[in-house]
């Protein structure tokens, strides 16, 4: 047995120079290459979860390879067969997967220890295995239904959501014979067929409104007009896990019948990794950094406090420092890198204040606050117990409400005094013109309202959010994804 000691610094990556060169003997640990730069942890496991447990993982970052160790060589064999005949792909990119030379990964606790994090956080959703919340609904509530055949939309989709995620996560409430998945008015959605209509209602009803991963990813579920689906291909896209026999399309090889035999039998053995409980642990922030670097500021107007309301749209903003000597760049620490990549995807290239902003990941894993009694003129601020953080309360409706920044945006907690003049009045005062107010039908307590521009809906959110109309309520603003 050779196996391998690794220390996870990346400088023994010299180790592997030419190694895994040749598809060699089965063995359970896999050699990973060609991965996309940012790629994480989270997403290298998921490769190997549909075929068995993943007992350890060591990234490369620097050459953007990985190797994952699966408990049992015959899961390792499943997956490379598997892949073999259907190119696995990351972030939209082919990756290749071979055996190892190496049979069992040792790896240096605790330079490895996020991964280890993460891997645990896996294995005890997988291991734990107990019927989901929400499944304990009496007999007597579960009503027949119309249709096996479930409508899924995945809303906040800031994770891939693969086929095989679906699968193993509806295969807890019985056995799952057709998916098919498409994108359309830019949302992925599925279509994922059981035997029995009974089972889609117990699923519809324990797993509807739930994330796959900690807030993000929530399934919206409705039963299809159709009552059978027909798959062409079994792909990345669809798939019949009644006739493995069917073509992969693209002019790919089917999968070769026994492997699929294998496959299915694997796939239906499952418990629900990272389903409806977060992949990423507190603490293992998903996807990494948690502090971003923001440049090209308008050194004369921005605050931390301007740049705390605009972040704080997408995640729960704990520290802000403009820079000393360069006060046109900014570091803002997230409470975890689920925001922190949130607030960039959607603020990078947004104007604020006349300049357009670039969001990216820093280096550092921490904002540091001025040592005690030293005044950096107010450029540093610790938000740490803000009670304006929108995203403290777990599962609460804002994570549902995250959109890129619009013209459009929905205001709500406005007291019954204020009317429409007000509000217009109020918001044309940050500098802009309102296109456009609608109050909602059932509830004067919100709002929409237009503005000309999303440079000036982002800059009237930033002053009016929080902003107090009188008999203690405060505004709150958010961008919408509708119009008026």
């Amino acid at each position: 047995m050779s196996s391998m000691v690794v220390t996870a610094n990346g400088n023994d990556s010299k180790k592997f120079k030419g190694e895994d060169k040749m598809d060699g003997a089965p063995s359970r640990v896999l050699h990973i290459r060609k991965l996309p730069g940012e790629v994480t942890e989270t997403e290298v496991i998921a490769l190997g979860l549909p075929f068995g447990k993943v007992t350890n993982i060591l990234m490369l970052k620097g050459k953007n390879q990985a190797f994952l160790e699966l408990a049992t060589e015959e899961a390792a064999v499943t997956m490379v067969n598997y892949y073999s005949a259907v190119t696995p792909h990351l972030r939209n990119q082919p990756i290749y997967i071979q055996y190892s030379n190496h049979k069992e990964l040792k790896t240096d606790n605790t330079l490895n220890q996020r991964a280890q994090a993460v891997l645990q956080a896996v294995t005890a959703v997988q291991t734990a295995n107990t019927p989901l919340s929400g499944t304990a609904v009496s007999e007597s509530a579960v009503t027949p239904a119309q249709s096996p055949v479930l409508r899924i939309i995945i809303d906040n989709m800031y994770y891939p959501v693969t086929l095989d995620v679906l699968h193993q996560i509806f295969t807890k409430f019985g056995a799952v014979l057709k998916i098919i998945t498409f994108t359309k008015n830019n949302q992925f959605q599925a279509l994922l067929q059981y035997g029995d209509p009974v089972n889609a209602q117990q699923a519809k009803l324990a797993l509807d409104g739930q994330n796959i991963y900690n807030a993000c990813c929530t399934l919206r579920i409705d039963f299809s007009k159709l009552v059978n689906l027909n798959v062409k291909y079994n792909n990345d896209k669809s798939r019949d896990y009644t006739r493995p026999d069917l073509p992969s399309g693209d002019g790919q090889p089917a999968l070769d019948p026994a492997i699929a035999a294998a496959f299915a039998k694997e796939t239906s053995l499952l418990a629900v990794p990272g389903a409806l409980s977060p992949l990423a642990m507190p603490g293992v922030s998903a996807g990494g950094n948690t502090v971003l670097l923001v440049s090209n500021l308008n050194e004369e107007m921005v605050t931390p406090q301007s740049l705390f309301t605009l972040f704080g749209v997408y995640g729960d903003v704990q520290r802000v420092k403009i820079l000393y000597n360069k006060k046109d760049s900014a570091l803002i620490q997230m409470a975890d890198g689920h925001q922190s990549q949130l607030a960039m995807n959607h603020l990078n290239g947004q104007k604020m204040y006349g300049k357009i902003i670039r969001v990216t990941l820093s280096k550092h894993q921490t904002v540091q606050l001025p040592r005690e009694g030293l005044d950096d003129q107010g450029l540093t601020k610790d938000f740490g117990n803000s009670p304006l953080h929108r995203f403290k309360k777990p599962g609460s409706k804002n994570f549902q409400n995250i959109f890129p920044p619009s013209a459009t945006l929905h205001l709500s907690n406005i007291p019954p005094s204020v009317a429409e003049e007000d509000l217009r009045t109020l918001f044309a005062n940050t500098g802009g013109t309102v296109k456009a107010f609608k109050f909602f039908q059932r509830d004067h307590k919100m709002a929409l309202l237009q503005m000309a521009t999303v440079e000036e809906a982002i800059q009237a959110l930033i002053d009016l959010h929080n902003y107090n109309l009188g008999e203690n309520h405060h505004l709150r603003v958010s961008f919408s994804k509708s119009t008026i």
